[in-house]
């Protein structure tokens, strides 16, 4: 559980801190560089919200954050079946690409037929969608496969206020959700064989114009939850989260 109740993000390494500030393989990406924790950094956290900020400085590049809950060497917290939920309220403005998502929790050398799970890529430009992935990554293209879909919102809601974004795994099934209503299913690759963790991060651009991106662009996040669980019996478990 994470409720951001203090900042505990380092640059590289988890433990104590329980986030880094980089994905572990050092593929950061987008049109902003994710830059470490620090007093000029892109973390705040204040009454139990963590805001990631974005930035554009004055010889014109951009600046913000990605937090992930794992290190290269494959420290971390996930799991491999149960429930992720993040809440969050997406920055307004064309350009922004923030995100929650997961990725398998493995020394970055064990990166070949990794699962990535991605519950919610927002981008500021469309107002009124969002979309959820799923990608198996292979060093042979060829081998990569993955699905898509986009979700549908009221628009402009995405940014009016906070919303939930969950994935329930299960041998049997990955589960999209989104304010506990579900909006799609994936059968579960058979490579996903490892736990999982979450990452989040406020991303720029993907092959959108940012000119008109506003600065500073601030995502909010309220928490992130994980919710472990075993395999369950064999036709699954009730997707979603758990009974409290």
């Amino acid at each position: 559980m994470e409720d951001f109740n203090d900042l505990s993000i380092d640059a590289h390494h988890i433990g104590p801190a329980r986030w880094t500030a980089h994905t572990p393989w050092s593929g950061d990406f987008g049109d902003a560089q994710f830059i470490d924790p620090g007093p000029q950094g892109p973390f705040s956290v204040k009454d139990g919200i963590l805001s990631i900020t974005a930035v554009k400085h004055a010889d014109g590049k951009w600046t913000s954050g990605l937090i992930a809950a794992a290190d290269a060497s494959g420290a971390g917290a996930g799991t491999q079946y149960g429930y992720f939920e993040v809440r969050m309220k997406m920055p307004p403005g064309p350009g922004t690409w923030p995100a929650f998502w997961l990725a398998a929790l493995k020394p970055v050398d064990s990166s070949d037929g990794n699962v990535e799970i991605d519950a919610i890529e927002y981008y500021g430009k469309f107002t009124a969608a969002y979309q959820s992935a799923i990608h198996v990554w292979y060093k042979d293209q060829s081998k990569t496969r993955g699905d898509s879909k986009v979700i549908t919102v009221p628009d402009g809601s995405l940014v009016a206020g906070f919303h939930t974004f969950g994935i329930d795994i299960s041998p049997q099934n990955i589960v999209f959700f989104m304010d506990g209503v579900q909006t799609w299913s994936y059968p579960t690759p058979a490579e996903l064989d490892s736990r999982m963790y979450p990452l989040v991060n406020l991303a720029l651009g993907s092959g959108w114009p940012i000119d008109k991106t506003p600065n500073p662009s601030v995502l909010l996040v309220d928490y992130v939850h994980v919710y472990e669980r075993g395999a369950g019996p064999p036709e699954g478990c009730a997707p979603g989260l758990p009974k409290q």
